[in-house]
């Protein structure tokens, strides 16, 4: 009787010390972020003034190319995207975010986690801890989280380590259900520009990864989150 106590301690204990193993960021490739164009343009963004009540869209090189004061006719707009960003990263600077007390925040952030393998459940549990933050930060700010793009490996220029669709769909499953768990709108972008066989329309971007900037894609995006009452 005393070894099965024993035994039945350890088993409890083992699915604890694995889930904090899994969510150690110095597990995985977290490097990234902290290269020099992360650094510049984070710097830059706490160097501007502080302004409440904006529109910001907050996440990775796909954010950072939308043109969205044009797109929105709105020069109050805020882009808060960083090329080559990650969970990781987007929890880095996320003071700066609650500092200026958005009306609304878009995040859209994972698919360069994906491309470093990072597991699906430490990225979706980093989406967790960033709306968890903004929520106790700036309770007032309606806060949207969208679902990672889908790709398309069979386009020229492709980066190979983004060849990844199975975790993009079991990673937005993930998503879908964080959002649902913290009662905030989840945003299937990614079936917005998929194609008949599931990857992206090749019509929208130039390298199977990126949205062309001029190629309509940005404009269906704000014109779905219009439809959907989010804009």
């Amino acid at each position: 009787m005393k070894k099965l106590k024993s035994l039945l301690f350890v088993g409890l204990l083992l699915p604890v010390f694995c889930f904090s193993q899994v969510t150690n960021e110095h597990l995985f490739d977290t490097t990234g972020f902290m290269e020099s164009h992360y650094i510049q343009r984070k710097a830059m963004f706490e160097h501007q003034p502080i302004v409440t009540g904006r529109i910001i869209f907050l996440g990775n090189s796909i954010t950072e190319m939308g043109k969205w004061e044009k797109l929105l006719n709105d020069t109050t707009v805020i882009n808060r995207g960083i090329g080559g960003d990650i969970t990781f990263g987007v929890l880095d600077r996320l003071d700066d975010i609650i500092k200026r007390k958005p009306s609304k925040v878009f995040l859209l952030i994972g698919i360069n986690d994906i491309g470093k393998d990072i597991p699906d459940a430490v990225i979706a549990d980093n989406i967790r801890k960033i709306v968890m933050r903004l929520q106790q930060g700036t309770p007032s700010t309606k806060i949207y989280v969208e679902s990672i793009m889908p790709v398309n490996p069979d386009l020229p220029n492709f980066p190979q380590h983004y060849d990844k669709q199975a975790h993009i769909l079991a990673t937005n499953k993930l998503i879908k259900k964080v959002a649902t768990e913290l009662q905030i709108p989840y945003v299937n972008i990614h079936d917005l520009f998929t194609d008949k066989q599931g990857m992206m329309d090749a019509k929208y971007t130039f390298e199977g990864l990126h949205l062309t900037p001029n190629g309509g894609g940005y404009q269906k995006w704000i014109a779905y989150l219009k439809k959907l009452g989010y804009l």
